[in-house]
């Protein structure tokens, strides 16, 4: 379609010239033979073929435009689909310093979960898609709506694709809601705005008034005086200045959101959904938010003269340009200033909720959660999830290797061991990631997921701090601290940590003091969770905690090769690969070494 259009455009461009270039030879050829009547008709119906052929060729041109953005959004699909990660456009998303669980689980960043998921159009969109994932567990009756809401836009691919469609035709810039709101609920104190503007103006008629009689030879030059006195109060009053700063340059986002919002409304009116219920505050008003966005606009871009001097300089001489558009502007500050918020806030949800739907119309073969209610009279049932083909949603599905979890009961504890390299990490975050998804309102990559509400808190991607001070240890204990501490609390949902090598950043001896007295500690709090170690002595804790099951990873040596399933098997692991894997990278491994190894009891 496109190369037909353009083709088609082509021809046009061509037809154009040649109804210009007729059109002049005949007009000039019949006034110059004195043939004036017929000149004029000759004029006006050439004039009015190459304006109905413009028309339709400019037409033309916005349709080709808006099927390379379409085909450009397909692309992006694909790219989605595919994990291509350098044709997925990225954004930047803001993570706390502090949080216990995003960097971890790689939902933010380049190659992100974040990176896969945003298709927001503008930074409240962003924020709020962002919150979904870093702010959990929300409210059961919030978690509901959306699912719902992101269900019912599954359906909708039409929706959400022209929803981006629109946002792109009118700029590549995503709408800066927090910008518009500094410009738009932030008012500035103006005293005396309508005496100085009354004053302007008649000042302003005055001059053109007697520079039109001056003109014509009426009266005398008087106008200077006016004109005087008007330059005078300009350059000696506040003329706005600051208050029109903050909106120069808004109106093209402005535009975009009035799009946007004027698409939501006429889909919004359709039979009652979920939809229908978040847009609801677009719609009952007596005016459509749309309409109140573009009378916006229209001020804002009159207001973005002040970008060209030249221009501004000269419509401030002519009137008090200034003076009257800062009125306008406090006016609508008044008029939007409790109904803006709303708009970006619903935009927001919409826009948070096709991102998550677009995931789920990508992978139909992903499961929806199912949210478990936990019986109060049952402690076991306060901490659960059971997952059927449970993969990561960040790896090339050919590459992707799923697994059965099923952990149940506060206190739990599954404890994995395995070699170096066979997948004890990449584990770990499959089961966070997918959490983080199933309490967004997403679907999971897996074939069935069931479980409770958690609090999810990790320590997988630990780093220590120059500028803290803090050494990569010392880090890492402080967020085991914070990890424990979050289990001592039975008021909220029960803890589902995450923990990688624990304490790794110390010797051995230390370490395997410290990690039986911390599991130990966590098998008697408000949570559960899995824990991976290197330290096979640390199987033993299976005698002593009743909730504690061991499992494992493991490798085979196939041609000299090491070679990794990444299947999660029952009990201790039966191997290690410290040492095959530092010989066959060169470095030197004695004989004797090996052979001690070999007889180790692992």
């Amino acid at each position: 379609m496109i190369e037909r259009g353009t083709a088609a455009s082509d021809r046009i461009t061509t037809w154009r010239l040649v109804i210009f270039v007729t059109g002049l030879v005949c007009i000039i050829t019949l006034y110059r033979s004195a043939w004036y009547h017929m000149g004029n008709v000759a004029l006006a119906l050439f004039v009015g073929l190459f304006l109905v052929v413009a028309a339709y060729h400019n037409k033309l041109e916005g349709a080709i435009q808006r099927l390379k953005r379409w085909k450009q959004i397909k692309a992006t699909h694909l790219a989605r689909l595919k994990l291509d990660w350098p044709a997925i456009p990225t954004h930047q998303w803001e993570v706390p310093p502090d949080h216990l669980y995003a960097k971890d689980l790689d939902l933010a960043g380049p190659h992100s979960l974040l990176h896969l998921l945003d298709t927001t159009i503008s930074d409240h969109g962003r924020a709020r898609l962002t919150s979904w994932l870093f702010d959990q567990p929300p409210l059961l009756e919030t978690w509901s709506k959306r699912q719902q809401l992101v269900q019912e836009l599954t359906r909708r691919p039409l929706f959400r694709d022209r929803l981006t469609l629109f946002a792109q035709l009118t700029g590549e810039e995503e709408i800066n809601g927090r910008r518009l709101e500094a410009a738009l609920l932030h008012p500035i104190g103006f005293p005396r705005l309508n005496v100085i503007l009354a004053v302007q103006a008649g000042l302003a008629c005055s001059t053109i008034l007697l520079g039109a009689g001056a003109l014509f030879g009426w009266i005398p030059g008087y106008w200077m005086f006016s004109f005087g006195a008007y330059v005078a109060i300009y350059f000696l009053t506040d003329q706005g200045e600051e208050l029109l700063e903050h909106a120069v340059g808004l109106h093209h986002e402005m535009e975009r959101l009035g799009t946007v919002l004027c698409y939501l409304e006429r889909q919004a009116r359709s039979a009652r959904s979920a939809l229908s219920e978040v847009c609801a505050p677009l719609i009952d008003g007596a005016t459509a938010p749309s309409l109140h966005v573009k009378q916006i606009a229209r001020t804002l871009h009159a207001i973005s003269v002040k970008a060209n001097p030249l221009v501004h300089l000269f419509l401030n001489a002519l009137c008090p340009w200034d003076l009257w558009f800062a009125r306008r502007l406090l006016l609508i500050q008044t008029a939007v200033r409790n109904d803006l918020p709303v708009w970006l806030d619903r935009l927001a949800e919409v826009e948070a909720a096709c991102a998550l739907a677009n995931f789920s119309h990508l992978h139909q073969d992903y499961a929806w959660p199912t949210l478990i209610q936990p019986d109060t009279a049952l402690p076991a049932t306060m901490a659960s999830i059971t997952a059927e083909r449970l993969g990561h949603p960040l790896l090339p599905a050919s590459t992707r290797v799923a697994n059965d979890i099923r952990l149940e009961g506060l206190g739990s504890i599954h404890l994995i061991t395995g070699s170096n390299m066979s997948g004890k990490s990449t584990f770990l975050r499959t089961v966070g990631i997918n959490v983080c998804l199933a309490q967004a309102g997403a679907p999971v990559c897996a074939s069935d997921f069931r479980w409770t509400w958690s609090r999810v808190a990790c320590c997988i991607r630990i780093n220590d701090s120059l500028e803290a001070g803090l050494s990569f240890f010392y880090a890492e204990v402080k967020r085991l601290k914070a990890i424990l501490e979050l289990t001592h609390v039975r008021s909220e949902p029960p803890v589902l940590f995450l923990i990688d090598e624990i304490f790794r950043g110390t010797n051995n001896r230390e370490r395997l003091i410290g990690s039986r007295a911390y599991i130990t500690a966590l098998s008697q709090g408000h949570g559960f969770g899995f824990v991976s170690t290197h330290d096979l002595e640390l199987t033993d804790l299976e005698k002593d905690i009743s909730f504690l099951t061991n499992l494992h990873f493991q490798e085979t040596v196939s041609a000299g090769a090491l070679q990794f399933d990444y299947r999660l098997r029952p009990g201790p692991c039966p191997t290690t690969n410290a040492l095959r894997i530092m010989q066959l990278e060169g470095l030197p491994i004695s004989d004797r070494t090996q052979d001690n190894h070999g007889q180790h009891p692992a």
